[in-house]
């Protein structure tokens, strides 16, 4: 796989792909279907053989803020499908002979060389302790990309949404070294306005970004917070 650091945008620009109209595919999927073949930043990430286009945001972000430094301890909460933990691998320089970067899911992840992955869930006091047992330190990156599935009704989603950020935000506090970056997907408007105080609270220093590989569309945004305090 390449090296992206120095390129967090995607080199294609070309003609558009059609594909053709079936009467058995509905429109939503022919919609998504043409969306992804025409995506710059899905058809960079399959050239570069990262397994996401998620992997241009994370270093799109680590662009600006620069926390991804090596030697540095990384957990990937909802890891799935592996985007960011190569990224993560790449910048720490973690190595198969020393893994610095570990993620946890409740899918299966396939091996991603540097990076160690565990199937669980974060709620689970046991995965806490197997997590930090592996790293053999507490981490100084905590990362999560989680998102709730939607079922298109807003206020269930929305507070489907919240829990995840609040599950993340736990475990950080409970986890997370004293000067520590931990950087978490939220939505528009950013989290809800207690979990965002007490992001405030806990770190220095607090920031929304929308990095340009998520969709114009989409209402994801993600929160940067920097410099836990002791």
């Amino acid at each position: 796989m390449s090296d992206l650091s120095k390129n967090v945008l995607p080199s294609n620009r070309g003609k558009k792909q059609k594909i053709r109209k079936s009467n058995k595919r509905k429109l939503s999927s022919t919609n998504w279907i043409k969306r992804q073949i025409n995506d710059p930043y899905v058809i960079e990430a399959n050239k570069l053989g990262y397994k996401s286009r998620a992997a241009f945001k994370l270093l799109q972000i680590n662009e600006k803020y620069n926390f991804l430094k090596p030697n540095r301890k990384v957990i990937d909460l909802g890891c799935a499908p592996g985007g960011w933990l190569q990224v993560a691998v790449q910048k720490v320089r973690s190595t198969e002979n020393e893994v610095k970067v570990i993620g946890v899911d409740i899918l299966p992840v396939d091996n991603i060389p540097g990076s160690k992955t565990f199937i669980g869930d974060i709620n689970d006091s046991a995965i806490d302790k197997k997590l930090i047992d592996f790293l053999g330190d507490y981490p100084d990156i905590i990362l999560s990309d989680m998102a709730a599935n939607v079922i298109g009704h807003k206020q269930t989603d929305h507070l489907r949404t919240t829990q995840l950020i609040e599950i993340a935000l736990d475990f950080t506090l409970k986890n997370l070294k004293k000067n520590g970056t931990f950087l978490v997907k939220t939505f528009k408007g950013g989290t809800e306005t207690e979990l965002l105080n007490i992001m405030k609270k806990k770190f220095n220093y607090v920031k929304n970004i929308k990095p340009l590989a998520s969709r114009p569309e989409s209402v994801e945004s993600y929160t940067v917070c920097l410099d836990l305090k002791g």
